[in-house]
């Protein structure tokens, strides 16, 4: 059984004890005077005429009273002055019954059970002793008042007894109010804690939305510096070395129309690469260097294009064991590559570039290399997302997939670029 069907069978055993009890108090008088009415009739023998006729009497009275009460119990509230009335003429009744009849002590033990529902707290007491005294009557076998010593003896017995089970009652009573009291302020506490959560809950919501915008904002902005790095890192790098090669081309067509032709040829090798990436970046920018080769291989063949294209010496290793690399993970370092390798042959004058890829357990590094002239960290402008996208777009890059970029230069010292970045598996 689990808990819901233990508190669910706890409610409906609680609901069937004070249906019981309201059953009880409703028929259990009717029944406890007929049963001592009908016992009393059978020992009317050893009662004496006075006595029979008493008991006649009071039966019919006791009788009505009880048809009362169950006519407007209901209507009144408890322990009103009904109530009150309602208990003490009924003990008074039931007293001199057992006064005539020990037996109608059946009917004034109706006292002990009922008291804390008719009388006020501070009367219930009262009323228990006095039910007692009506019980050690009836019971010392003389009646009230016992008529010699044997009797009292045995009355101040019995009433001992019965006044103990009074205060045993009353204690009873007092812990039960105590219990509803508490269970009156639990369910008061309840309802303000559910007020309040409630109160919490709508807050939460209009966070909630605050956030969603928040985030449905910041992942548009996102998505616009990504792509301005993508048309960066390809369109704008692509036609940059078309140019260059052109201004080569009209420098030496006159001269030497070989080469001018060899440079024409990288512009439009350059030219439709470029192409390509614009394609592919209308269509998923994912770049085309990764549709067809892994990590290694386009990176490979990025640095052999770039040393190609500039005349500079370029090597690439590969240190650890390769593993298969996330979308997203290789293209964040294969651009951040390329923009190594634009900014080195764009400013550096390097002789020699190398750059290591290295597969290091959960993380991956890119580092690149070069003998170039270097400079100093501190004299470039702050990164501010717009314009060119160097070191600052390479740092970007690796922060939106939980990487950093280092850079270690000097003038005259060449400088070294490494990225690292979360090894994220390809799941396919």
């Amino acid at each position: 059984m689990n808990a819901g069907d233990m508190a669910e069978a706890g409610a409906t055993g609680a609901t069937t004890a004070a249906q019981w009890w309201e059953r009880f108090f409703r028929y259990g008088p009717y029944g406890l005077l007929g049963l001592s009415t009908a016992v009393s009739a059978v020992s009317a023998s050893a009662m004496s005429r006075s006595d029979v006729y008493a008991v006649a009497a009071l039966v019919p009275v006791a009788l009505v009273l009880q048809f009362w009460w169950g006519r407007v119990r209901r209507s009144v509230p408890a322990q009103s002055r009904a109530a009150q009335f309602y208990f003490v003429a009924r003990t008074l009744l039931a007293a001199v019954l057992t006064s005539c009849n020990p037996f109608f002590s059946m009917f004034a033990v109706l006292g002990y059970f009922d008291v804390g529902r008719l009388l006020p707290q501070r009367a219930i007491r009262a009323g228990l002793l006095v039910t007692a005294v009506i019980m050690a009557g009836a019971q010392s076998g003389s009646g009230l008042p016992p008529t010699d010593l044997m009797n009292w003896i045995a009355f101040g017995v019995l009433f001992a007894l019965h006044a103990t089970l009074t205060m045993v009652f009353a204690q009873i009573g007092d812990r039960e109010a105590e219990q509803t009291r508490a269970q009156v302020d639990t369910i008061a506490e309840l309802e303000s804690a559910n007020a309040r959560l409630e109160q919490a809950m709508a807050e939460n919501a209009g966070l909630h939305a605050q956030l969603l915008v928040q985030a449905r904002e910041a992942g548009v902005a996102d998505e616009r510096r990504r792509l301005a790095a993508e048309i960066h890192d390809t369109l704008a790098q692509g036609l940059t070395g078309i140019i260059a090669q052109l201004q080569v081309v009209t420098s030496i067509a006159d001269t030497d129309p070989a080469l001018a032709r060899q440079h024409l040829d990288r512009a439009a090798a350059l030219a439709r690469h470029s192409l390509g990436e614009a394609r592919r970046s209308v269509h998923d920018l994912v770049p085309a260097a990764l549709e067809h080769d892994d990590l290694p291989g386009a990176l490979k063949k990025t640095v052999t294009g770039w040393g190609e294209r500039h005349g500079v010496r370029a090597e690439f290793t590969v240190t650890g064991t390769v593993e298969p690399v996330h979308d997203e993970i290789a293209a964040t370092l294969l651009r951040i590559a390329e923009e190594a390798l634009a900014n080195a042959g764009r400013h550096a004058g390097a002789s020699r570039v190398g750059i290591t890829l290295s597969f290091m357990g959960d993380e991956l590094t890119l580092d690149v290399r070069d003998d170039g002239c270097g400079f100093d960290p501190a004299a470039l402008p702050p990164y501010s997302g717009a314009g060119g996208f160097g070191l600052g777009g390479m740092r970007a890059r690796a922060e939106r997939i939980a990487g950093t970029v280092e850079v270690e230069t000097e003038p005259g010292r060449g400088t070294a670029v490494c990225a690292r970045v979360p090894l994220v598996q390809d799941s396919r």
